[in-house]
């Protein structure tokens, strides 16, 4: 206990580093956590073809723990973005984000997404110095995950319910049941649904990016 309480010292130390360097900047960071396969890459290349409307300037870090896959993915969709390699690491740091921003035209934007590594337990624990969180759940990995992940779920600012275009084929998912569940571990539960296939959700999505922009501030994490 003792040494898992100095990593996490150690950490908050380069989590208020990168936030400092955030503020300073204007740049609203934004922590995206969520499953493999939850729809984390989709949404940010749907996100990215709707910026130009919002004004938004994006960029992107990528955590996996073997590929650069992802960070083609957001390249290609016109996203400046680096991959964090983390080998074994089942989430990143404020030190790997630290690091990595040096690879990165981050600066130049108003918004930097960090795509954390698929995983439901450890992302939520580690501060990387971003403004707000947001968990990708799909509509596929079930109604009782936020039950079964309360931390993940407590720690989140937002979840956002993806792809919803596949509701009429999963007759026994119901968005209701998974908002009641979100209502017994989140403190301000708050879900946007979303698909970015045909785009349902993404303006409720933008507009709360937007608002999001003007005030930085530092986000509850929960140990």
């Amino acid at each position: 206990m003792d040494l898992h309480e100095r990593i996490l010292a150690a950490n908050d130390g380069a989590a208020r580093h990168n936030r400092e360097h955030f503020d300073e900047h204007g740049v609203l960071a934004v922590n995206l956590m969520g499953s493999p396969g939850s729809g984390k890459t989709a949404l940010l290349e749907a996100t990215a073809h709707a910026s130009a409307d919002y004004g938004f300037k994006l960029a992107a870090l990528s955590g996996d723990l073997a590929t650069d896959h992802d960070g083609e993915r957001l390249r290609a969709a016109g996203i400046p973005a680096a991959t964090i390699t983390t080998g074994s690491a089942c989430h990143l740091d404020a030190a790997m984000v630290h690091r990595a921003l040096h690879d990165l035209n981050w600066r130049n934007g108003n918004m930097l997404f960090i795509e954390n590594v698929g995983n439901l337990v450890c992302p939520a624990i580690y501060d990387l110095g971003q403004a707000a969180n947001i968990v990708a759940l799909a509509v596929t990995e079930g109604e009782d995950k936020p039950l079964k992940y309360p931390v993940m779920f407590r720690a989140a600012d937002l979840v956002l319910l993806t792809k919803v275009d596949l509701l009429p084929h999963l007759p026994d998912v119901s968005v209701a049941s998974i908002e009641d569940a979100l209502g017994r571990v989140m403190p301000n539960p708050r879900l946007i649904v979303v698909s970015a296939r045909t785009g349902q959700g993404m303006q409720e999505w933008m507009s709360w990016l937007k608002k999001k922009l003007p005030s930085l501030g530092s986000p509850a994490i929960v140990a």
